[in-house]
């Protein structure tokens, strides 16, 4: 588990109202306040990021450096000027505009030669106006008009430059106001678009005036350029640097005049730009900042706010590309910050809480962890046998993720978190109290070797548990559910209960064993029936046989307590003796019905218990064929040699030979053909969610189709409900094994289940 798995994550929502405080707090001074130069820098880059060429219908007609040189005078005599007018005219110029001031008179000849051409033009030139301040003394407003004889055949247009507090031009006038007379701007009148006087628009600087078609002077005026010009608006000014009509624009350093209205009007083409009030994209960025404190990981808060990020650029680049809608972006993103960082905050908070709660080694939440859950509970602790040995063979570096493999192993069969409250020792807790079937399923698991780096390493772990009713407080109870852990590693048994310590401590090992000993002589050990269901003919042909143990003092006291400690001290030859003779009994009284009996790994090689096989087997001949003998299969591939020797030698006894817990250890099918296997049981973990999990289908579906062709049949085992048990039977399984199938029973109503001859399963 990470350390965000525990920690709190989510905020409540008072928490998050208040970091949308902040941020709506921090967006509305952001609104209101000077960060124009945050702003700018935005509205260049989506700029860039749309750059096109202008549209081509505009042309510059520049004094430049060459014209210059080639009238060498200035103010040029306004003939020159007429010159040109009259070429743009006969070569079907649209509309002619002037940036040149014609406020004062020159000679009467020059401005009679300007006013013929401006005549002869009919009216489509426009000239232009100046309002602008004469100095930065008194503030006064200079404005300034074409020579009245000029006016009376052009139009005028206001070519006033609006620079920025910055000295960046960023904006053109719609119109402006001079000699008392509302007049449109130069570049309205271009892109014939009205507009109110000393109303504004943002230039659109994503247009690049590159691309805006330039021509000199002295060609279009001598040298017969302007047939280029036919059916285009242009407009005459000064781009030589000696004339010094230049401004900065954004992305584009210092430009002419000439150029910026060029470019305003190239915008105003496209549509005139509207202005978002800049409460509305700092309503999308307080969205975006109450998603962003939602986010539980900092990696998803960074994500978060980039992506809300991005968006706001985008849209705003989509609505300034397709719409000429523009606004003001950076309140949204610096609400989005003023949530992010507090979020941020929070979290590095809450990680360092929670690392205080993990246990480095392993990964796994510590007993800190553990004991800041609610009381009232039940606890289950675990503690891992010959841990020091492990630790040497695998080195102490390594244990961490031998403890980690435990539990992911443990984890999905009790469907809880698994807690490491101590070097050898896991802990969860459980839904409800230990229930048998719950230890005996958790007792298969944890047999099974874990691999860590290649090496498998048989594992032992026991277990205690403490319920509420036994002690208080978490801390006491995590103590008494470990305690009693240590006690069943004592005793040898696989899990005991705080709540019973004191009658579990009863139990001395050899005085337990010796009650065994008197209850099989007694006859008092009950063997049990599960049946298993053959799907070909959908009747129970077999089963398993399990014992139980009913004490007439203590109660019935389970197989995962008594097996243990007779495998440990030497008493399992006698009880899987007295099972296989009741199984032989059992097969005696039936028909074509075989019994499983579980045998134990030390019984393979054991020659007392070979030799009373023997004997048993030789009075029991008829039945022989039918009794089939369970291998685990850690057991058998734990030493191939021994098995293979001791399975072939029961094999010719005339006893069939299972595979029980298939899948859960290292073997493969390939490599059971060396061994005498007739039967493969493939394990509950597998079976249980074949039908729902795919993994789980994809392993028994293969496991059965290679068996089979290996000649072996396929029992599978855990079946507990009818969509399970049709996958096993479209899947060609043999046999199936399970609650949905039957429960262990006495023999006597096992019998007489078999001998009803109903199927058991639709």
């Amino acid at each position: 588990m990470s350390v965000g798995a525990i920690r709190a994550g989510s905020l409540t929502r008072g928490e998050r109202w208040t970091i949308l405080a902040i941020a709506v707090a921090v967006g509305m001074f952001a609104l209101f306040s000077s960060m124009g130069l945050l702003e700018h820098g935005l509205r260049s880059f989506r700029d860039s990021l749309r750059h096109q060429p202008a549209s081509g219908e505009l042309h510059i007609v520049e004094i430049d450096a060459k014209s210059l040189r080639m009238i060498d005078s200035w103010p040029w005599p306004r003939g020159e000027h007429a010159r040109l007018v009259d070429a743009l005219t006969k070569a079907g110029a649209r509309t002619v505009a002037f940036d040149v001031d014609f406020s004062s008179r020159s000679t009467p000849v020059q401005d009679g030669m300007l006013e013929q051409a401006l005549a002869s033009a009919g009216g489509g030139v426009i000239l232009p106006t100046f309002r602008q301040v004469g100095n930065t003394a008194n503030r006064e407003v200079i404005e300034t008009l074409p020579i009245a004889p000029l006016r009376e055949h052009s139009f005028l247009g206001a070519v006033s430059i609006l620079p920025d507090s910055d000295g960046y031009v960023r904006s053109a006038p719609l119109g402006i106001i001079t000699r008392d007379t509302p007049r449109p701007s130069l570049s309205a009148m271009l892109a014939g678009h009205a507009g109110s006087a000393f109303a504004d628009f943002p230039i659109d600087f994503s247009i690049d005036p590159a691309s805006i078609p330039r021509h000199s002077f002295i060609d279009v005026s001598r040298g017969g350029a302007a047939a280029a010009l036919a059916g285009k608006d242009v407009i005459v000014g000064a781009t030589s640097v000696e004339l010094g009509d230049r401004y900065a624009v954004p992305r584009y350093g210092v430009i002419p005049g000439v150029v910026i209205q060029a470019l305003a009007t190239e915008t105003l083409r496209q549509g005139l730009p509207v202005r978002l009030p800049g409460i509305i994209p700092l309503a999308f960025g307080l969205l975006a900042a109450w998603w962003v404190t939602g986010a539980t990981r900092l990696r998803q808060i960074a994500l978060r706010a980039a992506v809300a990020t991005v968006s706001g650029l985008a849209a705003m680049t989509l609505l300034e590309d397709l719409w000429s809608i523009t606004g003001a972006l950076v309140p949204a993103m610096v609400a989005i910050g003023a949530a992010a960082i507090p979020r941020a905050i929070l979290i590095t908070l809450d990680d360092r809480r929670a690392a205080a709660r993990i246990d480095a080694d392993s990964g796994l939440p510590n007993r800190r962890a553990l004991c800041d859950r609610a009381p009232g509970r039940v606890t289950v602790a675990g503690v891992i046998d010959r841990y020091d040995e492990i630790a040497a063979t695998l080195g102490s570096a390594r244990m961490g993720a031998f403890v980690a493999r435990i539990a992911e192993r443990v984890a999905p069969a009790v469907d809880a978190v698994i807690y490491r409250i101590d070097e050898r020792v896991i802990a969860w807790i459980a839904h409800d109290e230990m229930q048998q079937d719950m230890a005996d399923r958790l007792r298969a698991l944890l047999l099974h070797p874990v691999e860590i780096d290649g090496r498998r390493i048989d594992v032992r772990v026991a277990l205690g548990v403490s319920g509420s009713d036994a002690v208080g407080a978490v801390s006491d109870t995590i103590d008494a559910a470990a305690a009693a852990a240590s006690k069943a590693l004592e005793q040898g048994v696989f899990w005991n209960s705080a709540s019973h310590s004191a009658d579990v401590s009863a139990y001395d090992t050899l005085s337990l064993m010796g009650e065994l000993d008197d209850a099989i002589d007694r006859n008092e050990i009950e063997v049990h029936y599960q049946p298993k269901l053959a799907l070909a003919s959908n009747r129970v042909e077999s089963a398993e046989a399990l014992v139980r143990w009913v004490h007439p003092v203590h109660g019935r006291i389970g197989p995962d307590v008594f097996i243990p400690l007779a495998e440990r001290h030497d008493r399992i030859d006698r009880l899987t003796l007295m099972v296989t003779r009741a199984a032989l009994d059992t097969i005696a009284r039936l028909d074509g019905v075989s019994v499983a009996v579980n045998l134990s790994a030390k019984l393979l090689s054991d020659a007392r218990f070979n030799r009373a096989l023997d004997i048993m087997l030789e009075s029991h001949a008829r039945s022989v064929g039918s009794l089939i003998f369970e291998v685990t299969e850690s057991a058998a591939m734990s030493d191939i040699g021994i098995a293979r020797t001791a399975l072939e030698a029961y094999r010719a006894r005339g006893i069939t030979i299972s595979m029980d817990d298939y899948g859960t250890g290292q073997s493969t099918l390939s490599y059971l053909r060396e061994l005498p296997i007739a039967e493969l049981k493939i394990d509950r973990m597998f079976v249980q969610n074949v039908h729902v999990n795919a993994d789980d289908a994809v392993l028994v579906r293969s496991t059965i189709e290679l068996a089979h062709r290996l000649g072996i049949r396929v029992v599978a085992e855990g079946v507990e409900d009818q969509g399970c048990l049709d996958f096993l039977r479209e899947a060609g399984c043999d046999y199936v094994q399970g609650w949905l199938v039957g429960k262990p029973a006495p023999q006597r109503d096992f019998i007489a289940l078999c001998r009803t001859g109903s199927p058991l399963a639709a």
